[in-house]
Protein backbone atom coordinates (compact mmCIF):
# COMPACT_ATOMS: atom_id res chain seq x y z
CA UNK A 1 0.00 0.00 0.00
CA UNK A 2 2.98 2.47 0.95
CA UNK A 3 4.56 1.94 -2.01
CA UNK A 4 1.52 2.23 -4.11
CA UNK A 5 1.46 6.02 -2.98
CA UNK A 6 4.39 6.67 -4.89
CA UNK A 7 6.81 9.77 -4.11
CA UNK A 8 4.10 12.39 -4.72
CA UNK A 9 1.20 10.30 -2.44
CA UNK A 10 3.80 9.64 0.49
CA UNK A 11 5.37 13.29 0.92
CA UNK A 12 1.03 14.81 1.17
CA UNK A 13 0.46 11.90 3.25
CA UNK A 14 3.59 13.23 5.57
CA UNK A 15 2.72 15.93 5.48
CA UNK A 16 -1.27 15.16 6.17
CA UNK A 17 -0.43 13.67 9.37
CA UNK A 18 1.39 16.20 10.85
CA UNK A 19 -1.56 18.43 9.85
CA UNK A 20 -4.00 16.56 10.71
CA UNK A 21 -2.09 17.46 14.76
CA UNK A 22 -1.57 20.98 13.84
CA UNK A 23 -5.59 21.24 13.13
CA UNK A 24 -6.01 19.01 16.32
CA UNK A 25 -3.90 21.53 18.85
CA UNK A 26 -5.53 24.63 17.09
CA UNK A 27 -8.71 23.56 17.76
CA UNK A 28 -8.58 21.34 21.18
CA UNK A 29 -5.22 23.17 22.75
CA UNK A 30 -6.66 27.08 21.39
CA UNK A 31 -3.03 27.32 19.84
CA UNK A 32 -2.73 30.14 17.65
CA UNK A 33 -0.46 32.65 17.61
CA UNK A 34 -2.35 36.20 17.13
CA UNK A 35 -4.44 34.98 20.13
CA UNK A 36 -1.18 34.29 21.90
CA UNK A 37 -0.14 37.45 21.46
CA UNK A 38 -3.80 39.54 22.08
CA UNK A 39 -3.54 37.42 25.36
CA UNK A 40 -0.34 38.92 26.49
CA UNK A 41 -1.04 42.23 25.41
CA UNK A 42 -4.61 43.11 26.23
CA UNK A 43 -5.60 39.68 28.24
CA UNK A 44 -3.16 39.40 31.08
CA UNK A 45 -2.01 36.08 30.46
CA UNK A 46 0.65 34.75 28.49
CA UNK A 47 0.00 31.17 28.86
CA UNK A 48 -0.67 30.60 24.90
CA UNK A 49 2.60 32.62 24.10
CA UNK A 50 4.19 30.14 26.71
CA UNK A 51 3.06 27.03 25.12
CA UNK A 52 4.14 28.49 21.47
CA UNK A 53 7.71 28.71 23.32
CA UNK A 54 7.15 25.10 24.29
CA UNK A 55 6.35 23.82 20.84
CA UNK A 56 9.77 25.69 19.42
CA UNK A 57 11.58 24.04 22.65
CA UNK A 58 10.27 20.93 21.67
CA UNK A 59 10.69 21.45 17.42
CA UNK A 60 14.35 22.70 18.24
CA UNK A 61 14.91 19.53 20.35
CA UNK A 62 13.11 17.30 17.62
CA UNK A 63 15.06 18.76 14.88
CA UNK A 64 19.01 18.87 16.43
CA UNK A 65 18.11 15.36 17.98
CA UNK A 66 17.21 14.46 14.16
CA UNK A 67 20.59 15.96 13.03
CA UNK A 68 22.63 14.43 15.52
CA UNK A 69 21.56 10.61 14.42
CA UNK A 70 22.27 11.60 11.09
CA UNK A 71 18.31 11.42 10.12
CA UNK A 72 17.94 14.70 9.21
CA UNK A 73 21.00 16.71 6.72
CA UNK A 74 21.34 20.80 7.86
CA UNK A 75 21.62 21.52 4.45
CA UNK A 76 18.51 20.14 3.05
CA UNK A 77 16.29 22.17 4.84
CA UNK A 78 15.26 25.06 2.85
CA UNK A 79 15.79 27.57 6.32
CA UNK A 80 19.76 27.09 6.69
CA UNK A 81 20.85 28.65 3.54
CA UNK A 82 24.32 30.21 2.63
CA UNK A 83 23.04 33.61 1.74
CA UNK A 84 20.25 35.42 3.54
CA UNK A 85 18.57 39.23 3.63
CA UNK A 86 18.26 40.54 7.10
CA UNK A 87 15.81 43.44 5.85
CA UNK A 88 13.20 41.37 4.26
CA UNK A 89 12.99 39.25 7.51
CA UNK A 90 12.14 42.57 8.68
CA UNK A 91 9.90 44.28 6.22
CA UNK A 92 8.62 40.83 5.34
CA UNK A 93 7.79 39.97 9.49
CA UNK A 94 5.96 43.38 9.62
CA UNK A 95 3.81 43.35 6.73
CA UNK A 96 2.66 39.75 7.66
CA UNK A 97 1.80 40.40 11.55
CA UNK A 98 0.06 43.76 10.53
CA UNK A 99 -2.19 42.25 7.90
CA UNK A 100 -2.72 39.03 10.78
CA UNK A 101 -3.92 41.64 13.21
CA UNK A 102 -6.08 43.42 10.95
CA UNK A 103 -7.85 39.91 8.63
CA UNK A 104 -7.85 38.42 12.63
CA UNK A 105 -5.88 35.46 11.73
CA UNK A 106 -2.56 33.98 9.92
CA UNK A 107 -2.99 31.22 7.11
CA UNK A 108 -2.72 28.41 10.01
CA UNK A 109 -5.20 30.03 11.94
CA UNK A 110 -7.42 30.90 8.66
CA UNK A 111 -7.57 27.26 8.06
CA UNK A 112 -8.47 26.50 12.03
CA UNK A 113 -11.70 28.23 11.99
CA UNK A 114 -12.58 27.09 7.84
CA UNK A 115 -12.49 23.77 9.79
CA UNK A 116 -14.99 24.90 12.20
CA UNK A 117 -17.47 26.83 9.46
CA UNK A 118 -16.35 30.09 9.38
CA UNK A 119 -16.51 31.08 5.78
CA UNK A 120 -14.91 34.53 6.58
CA UNK A 121 -11.93 32.23 6.75
CA UNK A 122 -12.50 30.76 3.18
CA UNK A 123 -12.04 34.01 1.90
CA UNK A 124 -8.52 34.63 3.92
CA UNK A 125 -7.22 31.37 2.47
CA UNK A 126 -8.41 32.34 -1.07
CA UNK A 127 -6.43 36.10 -0.66
CA UNK A 128 -3.71 34.98 0.95
CA UNK A 129 -2.85 31.93 -1.03
CA UNK A 130 -3.44 34.23 -4.30
CA UNK A 131 -1.49 37.11 -3.30
CA UNK A 132 1.58 34.86 -2.28
CA UNK A 133 2.00 33.67 -5.20
CA UNK A 134 1.62 37.16 -7.00
CA UNK A 135 4.49 37.71 -5.07
CA UNK A 136 6.54 34.58 -5.54
CA UNK A 137 6.31 33.91 -9.26
CA UNK A 138 3.17 36.51 -10.40
CA UNK A 139 3.58 39.65 -11.61
CA UNK A 140 5.76 41.44 -8.33
CA UNK A 141 8.42 38.38 -8.52
CA UNK A 142 10.88 40.48 -10.04
CA UNK A 143 10.50 43.55 -8.08
CA UNK A 144 10.64 41.53 -4.62
CA UNK A 145 14.09 40.08 -6.05
CA UNK A 146 15.59 43.47 -6.87
CA UNK A 147 14.36 45.13 -3.49
CA UNK A 148 15.03 42.46 -1.34
CA UNK A 149 18.21 40.16 -2.88
CA UNK A 150 18.36 36.77 -1.23
CA UNK A 151 22.06 36.76 -1.09
CA UNK A 152 22.76 40.02 0.86
CA UNK A 153 25.42 38.15 2.90
CA UNK A 154 26.94 35.76 2.51
CA UNK A 155 27.70 33.40 4.85
CA UNK A 156 30.65 32.03 3.94
CA UNK A 157 29.34 27.99 4.30
CA UNK A 158 28.01 28.62 8.13
CA UNK A 159 24.03 27.31 7.66
CA UNK A 160 23.09 28.84 10.76
CA UNK A 161 22.67 29.91 14.53
CA UNK A 162 23.59 26.71 15.69
CA UNK A 163 26.59 26.35 13.55
CA UNK A 164 27.98 29.51 13.86
CA UNK A 165 28.09 28.96 17.74
CA UNK A 166 29.89 25.83 17.60
CA UNK A 167 32.13 27.53 15.46
CA UNK A 168 32.74 30.25 17.79
CA UNK A 169 32.50 27.79 20.91
CA UNK A 170 34.16 24.52 19.88
CA UNK A 171 31.05 22.69 20.60
CA UNK A 172 28.77 20.72 18.09
CA UNK A 173 25.59 22.36 16.42
CA UNK A 174 23.38 19.38 17.72
CA UNK A 175 24.62 20.09 21.26
CA UNK A 176 23.93 23.79 21.11
CA UNK A 177 20.63 23.22 19.46
CA UNK A 178 19.95 20.86 22.07
CA UNK A 179 20.60 22.78 24.66
CA UNK A 180 18.90 25.73 23.33
CA UNK A 181 15.03 23.82 23.03
CA UNK A 182 15.98 22.49 26.00
CA UNK A 183 16.02 25.77 27.72
CA UNK A 184 13.24 27.82 25.43
CA UNK A 185 11.16 24.75 26.85
CA UNK A 186 12.11 25.29 30.85
CA UNK A 187 11.38 28.70 30.45
CA UNK A 188 7.94 28.50 28.59
CA UNK A 189 7.41 25.93 31.65
CA UNK A 190 8.69 28.12 34.38
CA UNK A 191 5.31 28.85 35.20
CA UNK A 192 3.01 27.26 37.82
CA UNK A 193 -0.09 28.58 36.18
CA UNK A 194 0.99 28.05 32.97
CA UNK A 195 2.31 24.07 34.21
CA UNK A 196 -1.28 23.30 35.15
CA UNK A 197 -2.77 23.92 31.86
CA UNK A 198 -2.53 19.86 30.97
CA UNK A 199 -4.39 20.70 27.77
CA UNK A 200 -1.70 23.44 26.93
CA UNK A 201 0.82 21.40 27.62
CA UNK A 202 -0.20 18.44 25.63
CA UNK A 203 -0.43 19.81 22.60
CA UNK A 204 2.70 22.45 22.65
CA UNK A 205 4.31 19.34 22.94
CA UNK A 206 2.76 17.60 20.30
CA UNK A 207 2.81 20.64 17.75
CA UNK A 208 6.40 20.53 18.24
CA UNK A 209 6.76 16.91 17.66
CA UNK A 210 5.12 17.57 14.26
CA UNK A 211 7.77 20.03 13.17
CA UNK A 212 10.14 17.12 13.88
CA UNK A 213 8.01 14.68 12.66
CA UNK A 214 8.08 16.32 9.50
CA UNK A 215 11.73 17.04 8.68
CA UNK A 216 12.38 13.39 9.74
CA UNK A 217 10.03 12.05 7.19
CA UNK A 218 10.63 14.06 4.48
CA UNK A 219 14.11 13.77 4.96
CA UNK A 220 13.67 9.76 5.21
CA UNK A 221 11.42 10.09 1.77
CA UNK A 222 14.23 12.32 0.33
CA UNK A 223 17.13 10.34 0.67
CA UNK A 224 14.30 6.64 -0.15
CA UNK A 225 13.64 8.33 -3.28
CA UNK A 226 17.28 9.85 -4.44
CA UNK A 227 16.36 13.55 -4.05
CA UNK A 228 13.15 13.33 -5.90
CA UNK A 229 11.06 14.89 -3.07
CA UNK A 230 12.44 18.28 -0.73
CA UNK A 231 13.05 18.42 2.83
CA UNK A 232 10.67 20.18 4.49
CA UNK A 233 8.24 21.27 7.29
CA UNK A 234 5.17 23.42 8.10
CA UNK A 235 4.55 26.95 6.37
CA UNK A 236 0.83 28.27 5.71
CA UNK A 237 1.49 30.95 2.99
CA UNK A 238 2.54 29.85 -0.59
CA UNK A 239 1.59 26.40 0.45
CA UNK A 240 -2.28 28.02 0.74
CA UNK A 241 -1.68 28.64 -3.35
CA UNK A 242 -0.12 25.66 -4.14
CA UNK A 243 -3.43 23.92 -2.33
CA UNK A 244 -5.91 26.09 -4.44
CA UNK A 245 -3.73 25.31 -7.91
CA UNK A 246 -4.08 21.47 -7.29
CA UNK A 247 -7.49 21.77 -6.45
CA UNK A 248 -7.95 23.44 -9.86
CA UNK A 249 -5.47 21.22 -11.65
CA UNK A 250 -5.45 17.94 -10.16
CA UNK A 251 -5.03 15.81 -13.19
CA UNK A 252 -1.89 17.86 -14.22
CA UNK A 253 0.14 17.98 -11.01
CA UNK A 254 1.35 15.90 -8.65
CA UNK A 255 0.62 16.08 -4.85
CA UNK A 256 2.88 17.60 -2.51
CA UNK A 257 3.83 18.26 1.08
CA UNK A 258 2.17 21.58 1.37
CA UNK A 259 -1.10 20.28 -0.24
CA UNK A 260 -1.15 17.41 2.26
CA UNK A 261 -0.39 19.49 4.76
CA UNK A 262 -2.65 22.18 4.14
CA UNK A 263 -5.93 19.15 4.07
CA UNK A 264 -4.33 18.21 7.58
CA UNK A 265 -4.96 21.20 8.62
CA UNK A 266 -8.17 21.45 7.56
CA UNK A 267 -9.63 17.81 8.32
CA UNK A 268 -8.00 18.02 12.06
CA UNK A 269 -9.65 21.04 12.53
CA UNK A 270 -13.18 20.22 11.64
CA UNK A 271 -12.53 17.04 13.54
CA UNK A 272 -11.88 19.28 16.70
CA UNK A 273 -14.30 21.17 16.23
CA UNK A 274 -16.98 18.86 15.73
CA UNK A 275 -15.62 17.05 18.61
CA UNK A 276 -16.39 19.96 21.13
CA UNK A 277 -19.55 20.30 19.45
CA UNK A 278 -18.14 24.12 18.22
CA UNK A 279 -18.85 23.68 14.55
CA UNK A 280 -20.67 26.34 12.89
CA UNK A 281 -21.66 28.41 10.15
CA UNK A 282 -20.03 32.27 10.11
CA UNK A 283 -20.02 34.75 7.77
CA UNK A 284 -19.10 38.49 7.08
CA UNK A 285 -21.95 40.73 7.48
CA UNK A 286 -20.16 44.00 7.83
CA UNK A 287 -18.77 45.60 4.24
CA UNK A 288 -15.89 47.01 6.62
CA UNK A 289 -14.90 43.87 8.34
CA UNK A 290 -14.57 41.96 4.85
CA UNK A 291 -12.29 44.90 3.45
CA UNK A 292 -10.18 44.95 6.76
CA UNK A 293 -10.00 40.92 5.83
CA UNK A 294 -9.33 40.84 2.11
CA UNK A 295 -6.25 43.53 2.74
CA UNK A 296 -5.09 41.78 5.86
CA UNK A 297 -4.90 38.69 3.51
CA UNK A 298 -3.08 39.99 0.87
CA UNK A 299 -0.54 41.59 3.28
CA UNK A 300 -0.07 38.19 5.16
CA UNK A 301 0.42 36.56 1.56
CA UNK A 302 3.31 39.05 0.14
CA UNK A 303 4.79 39.70 3.55
CA UNK A 304 5.19 35.70 4.16
CA UNK A 305 6.81 35.60 0.94
CA UNK A 306 9.16 37.93 1.51
CA UNK A 307 10.09 36.48 4.90
CA UNK A 308 10.16 33.40 3.57
CA UNK A 309 7.60 32.39 5.67
CA UNK A 310 4.80 33.15 7.95
CA UNK A 311 4.15 32.81 11.10
CA UNK A 312 4.23 28.60 11.46
CA UNK A 313 7.52 28.36 8.50
CA UNK A 314 9.67 31.09 10.52
CA UNK A 315 7.76 30.69 14.05
CA UNK A 316 8.36 27.17 14.57
CA UNK A 317 9.76 25.56 11.23
CA UNK A 318 12.83 28.09 11.07
CA UNK A 319 13.80 28.22 14.64
CA UNK A 320 13.31 25.06 14.98
CA UNK A 321 16.68 24.48 13.07
CA UNK A 322 18.11 27.57 14.24
CA UNK A 323 18.67 29.89 11.32
CA UNK A 324 19.54 33.28 10.74
CA UNK A 325 16.29 35.06 9.96
CA UNK A 326 14.00 33.12 12.22
CA UNK A 327 14.30 35.04 15.38
CA UNK A 328 14.09 38.73 13.06
CA UNK A 329 11.00 37.33 11.33
CA UNK A 330 9.56 36.31 14.45
CA UNK A 331 10.17 39.67 16.16
CA UNK A 332 8.99 41.58 13.38
CA UNK A 333 5.78 39.44 13.28
CA UNK A 334 5.08 40.14 16.73
CA UNK A 335 5.55 44.08 16.50
CA UNK A 336 3.69 44.06 13.46
CA UNK A 337 0.66 41.84 15.34
CA UNK A 338 0.98 44.61 18.33
CA UNK A 339 0.91 47.72 15.79
CA UNK A 340 -2.41 46.15 13.78
CA UNK A 341 -3.93 45.63 17.03
CA UNK A 342 -3.16 48.44 18.69
CA UNK A 343 -4.99 50.43 15.45
CA UNK A 344 -8.00 47.92 15.64
CA UNK A 345 -8.54 48.65 19.53
CA UNK A 346 -7.77 52.07 19.63
CA UNK A 347 -7.06 53.74 16.65
CA UNK A 348 -4.06 55.35 15.85
CA UNK A 349 -4.99 58.80 16.82
CA UNK A 350 -4.49 58.53 20.70
CA UNK A 351 -1.18 57.07 19.92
Amino acid sequence: MWEMLGDAGRVALIGGAGGLVLGLAARLGRFCTLGAIEDLLYGGSAHRLRMWGLAIGVAMMASFALMGGGLLDARATPYLATAWNPVAHIVGGLVFGYGMAIAGNCGFGALARLGGGDLRSFLIVLVMGISAYVVMSGPLAELRLIIFPPNLIETGGVTGLAHLAGGVTGLAPTAFGLAAGAIIALVALADAGFRAERKMLFWGVMVGLAVGFAWGGTQWLATDSFGATQVEAFTFAAPLGEAILYAMTASGTALTFAVGSVAGVWVGAFAGSLWLGHFRWEACDDPRELRRQIFGAAMMGGGAVVALGCTIGQGLSAISVLSYGAPLSMAAIFMGAALGLRHLISGFASA
